[in-house]
């Protein structure tokens, strides 16, 4: 049976260095190298994501932006994505600016990401640019005076901040805005919220699906540890939560592995793959 596996990169294939260990890479490639199909599912961007897989020979499209955009690593481009209508783009940001919050829009330029923000900035967000700054895929637009109308296709509406504050944003959006809200603690502190914006519809669940139709997968196999990897668990013919998952995660999964510091996704396919052949 053609298997598909997916994998959510921060807290699940990455480990508490937030980085692809030795040994995952050697396995992955493995995997890979015999004909296994593997991807990511992830909320980052291409900009992050194609240097923390630099070691794993990706060769399907990488679902970032939490399936939005689809990267192709090898020929260094987006094949697929999920635009925000513009007038939902300026709903959105209405929403969070009458909470004192103000949006990052991330918007496709060719095979850059342009990001774009106004206004004040949390210490998080702060700290959150200056650690993006430079990198190859990424450009940040930073006090524009409007930075809602723009011939690029917008796809992503992001705030990092304290979890509390995001809390009534979310609400409001989710009952009076058509778009997909996620919502989610920080891995590292989880006072801090992230908050993801895409348009309506748009889920890692759907992402991995039409990603196994493409491939032709009869099985997909999904790895998670954060409450946005749910919908992605439900969806997967069989789905492995990490054993440093929130507990909603675990209680969704078909089972629970190791942690994220023990190479354990790694491990557990090669050990399914070659357990089939």
């Amino acid at each position: 049976m053609k298997t598909l596996y997916v994998s959510d990169l921060d807290g699940t294939l990455l480990n508490s260095d937030s980085k692809v260990s030795n040994g995952t890479a050697l396995m992955l490639n493995r995997v890979i190298e015999a004909g296994g199909l593997f991807s990511v599912a992830t909320a980052r961007t291409p900009a992050t994501a194609t240097g923390l897989l630099t070691d794993v020979h990706v060769s399907l499209p990488m679902l970032t932006l939490s399936g939005a955009g689809w990267w192709d690593n090898i020929n260094r481009r987006y094949t697929h994505v999920e635009a925000i209508p513009p007038n939902v783009v300026c709903a959105v940001a209405d929403v969070m600016e009458r909470h004192g919050v103000n949006p990052f829009v991330y918007r496709r330029h060719g095979s850059l990401l342009h990001t774009h923000h106004h206004g004040e900035m949390s210490e998080v967000e702060r700290r959150f640019v200056a650690e993006r700054q430079g990198l190859p895929l990424k450009r940040f637009f930073l006090d524009e005076d409007d930075i809602l109308h723009n011939p690029d296709e917008a796809i992503l509406m992001f705030s990092h901040r304290g979890y509390e504050q995001l809390r009534p944003v979310v609400e409001e959006l989710r009952r009076d805005v058509p778009c997909q809200v996620m919502f989610y603690h920080d891995i590292v502190d989880p006072d801090i919220g992230l908050l993801e914006v895409y348009a309506a519809g748009c889920t890692k669940a759907d992402a991995v699906l039409r990603l196994a139709a493409e491939v032709g997968a009869e099985r997909v196999v999904t790895f998670g540890d954060n409450r946005n990897d749910i919908p992605m668990l439900r969806a997967a013919t069989h789905s492995v939560a990490m054993g440093n998952a929130f507990p909603e995660v675990k209680a969704v999964a078909s089972e629970v592995t190791g942690t994220n510091d023990e190479d354990a996704v790694a491990r557990w396919i090669e050990r399914d793959f070659f357990g089939e052949q």
